[in-house]
């Protein structure tokens, strides 16, 4: 019974020192040694891991940059300082990393929309668990459902529900990392550059008379912003769209819009802008 103890305890024991061994030889051979800079710019990035870089997280965006494979100013939510930093590290010129900012692109909130007519929905108030089971209770099939599944997304306290029933987001604390906008099942929010100031906020496609009896605030389709654009503009499906590459501000009738539906983000800040360049427009 000893002897064949003794003979199992040696076996397994000879075992493990042969399997060891082959897998020390293993690593040895099959190792793969990681750029140390890969390190050194994940220490810096902001590891958020939200993927408004377009990569899995900050670690896959470190080894992208290191490997030439992503722009050093690749990650909106690290900015400025984040860029320079990974420029130092890779011995590379900065480049100008431009902020972005979530836009709320619908004005129709408790106030201004209209409710469907004796439907009341309850149930789960999450927006994309509304918009499959009933719609929602607004008669606007696309604007905002009010469930503030966006303020959930979001990692930096950067969105809020108003009283009104609309998103606002607060563009200091904002990144641009974009979460809020890939829950919004309707679409409405969407990340842009801090500067541009000009919006559509209406996401409706309905005909003239069903956006009217659905919104009062919502885009009817008039055509007169896109007519006056010089090609900036044009119309699908009866909402203004916009080429911002040939945007010309000063040529755009704000002030003609009867619902407010395309308007400037800042009126004053982009007037004050406009006029140090010489140029007048009238805005609402």
């Amino acid at each position: 019974m000893e002897t064949t103890l003794i003979i199992a305890i040696a076996t397994m024991g000879g075992l493990g020192l042969i399997f060891a061994a082959a897998l020390a030889i293993a690593d040895k051979k099959l190792r793969v040694e990681e750029n140390p800079k890969i390190a050194e710019v994940n220490e810096i990035l902001p590891n958020a891991n939200c993927g408004a870089c377009g990569l899995a997280g900050c670690y896959d965006f470190a080894t992208n940059v290191v490997e030439g494979k992503a722009k050093v100013n690749g990650c909106p939510v690290g900015g400025q300082e984040v860029a320079d930093e990974i420029a130092k590290i890779l011995g590379l010129e900065s480049a100008t990393s431009i902020k972005l900012v979530a836009r709320v692109l619908c004005q129709g909130g408790n106030a201004e929309a209209n409710f469907k007519e004796n439907i009341h929905y309850i149930g789960p108030q999450k927006c994309s668990v509304q918009t499959v089971v009933a719609g929602g209770s607004k008669m606007c099939l696309y604007g905002c459902l009010g469930g503030g599944e966006c303020v959930d997304a979001c990692q930096f306290g950067a969105i809020f529900m108003n009283e009104n029933g609309l998103p606002v987001v607060v563009e200091e604390l904002c990144t641009g990392c974009g979460q809020c906008a890939e829950v919004c099942p309707r679409g409405i929010i969407e990340i842009h550059p801090e500067d541009r100031e000009l919006f559509v906020f209406c996401k409706n496609h309905d005909d003239p008379k069903r956006a009217k009896e659905v919104c009062k605030v919502a885009c009817f389709g008039c055509g007169i912003c896109a007519r006056k654009s010089d090609g900036s503009i044009e119309m699908r499906d009866f909402l203004p769209e916009i080429k911002y590459e040939n945007l010309d501000i000063s040529k755009i009738p704000i002030d003609k819009c009867k619902t407010g539906a395309i308007r400037l983000v800042h009126p004053e800040k982009a007037a004050e802008l406009l006029k140090e360049n010489n140029i007048e427009v009238k805005v609402s």
